[in-house]
């Protein structure tokens, strides 16, 4: 959904460029922005989690563990973008509350498995209906087809992150000058 008069970005062509260095300002700024809006919606959901005595970075983990309920530490951490050692402590802390148990495995000794408690699950199947009260206030006024193509664009963010994080491929052209990776498709030769 482009309008023709319109510029697409294209990483290796600075002619479509939409953020130019010498006119870069962080109130205009994508990233800043999301930034700021994650920030809000974060501090909200804290507000209407504290009942429970939990944080973003608890109540994250204990909501992942409610979708999945098999998982590790470590593939918690992956999951969840945290690292390893941040994820531990705040597992330490649920544990403490005595939303999930540690439990190891019977088949690999070295494999601990994460069990939430009954209370555990009762708490995280309020994270839903938190997220989605500020959420819905956060898209006031927004109509549900400007929600999805905001969904939309920020999932292709999220493929084009991915895609300069990946390492370079036949189908990749990595473009030093440019600081990014274009999939070939993408790329017209």
């Amino acid at each position: 959904m482009t309008n023709s008069d319109s510029p697409v970005v294209a990483p290796d062509d600075e002619r479509t460029f939409y953020y130019k260095p010498n006119k870069y300002t962080p109130t205009e700024s994508a990233g800043f922005l999301m930034r700021r809006v994650l920030s809000s919606i974060l501090q909200q959901a804290d507000a209407q989690l504290e009942v429970h005595g939990l944080t973003y970075v608890q109540w994250l983990p204990l909501y992942k563990l409610l979708l999945c309920a098999d998982t590790t530490n470590a593939q918690l951490a992956k999951d969840l973008g945290m690292d390893p050692a941040s994820v531990t402590r705040a597992l330490d802390r649920i544990e403490a509350k005595g939303l999930l148990r540690r439990e190891r495995s019977t088949a690999d000794r070295r494999v601990v498995h994460l069990v939430l408690t009954d209370e555990g699950r009762r708490i995280a199947a309020d994270v839903p209906q938190v997220l989605s009260r500020v959420l819905n206030c956060h898209l006031a006024g927004f109509s549900h087809e400007e929600c999805r193509t905001l969904v939309a664009m920020l999932q292709r963010m999220i493929v084009n992150g991915d895609a300069m994080r990946s390492s370079p491929s036949d189908d990749t052209i990595l473009k030093p000058d440019a600081d990014c990776l274009v999939p070939s498709a993408m790329n017209p030769r």
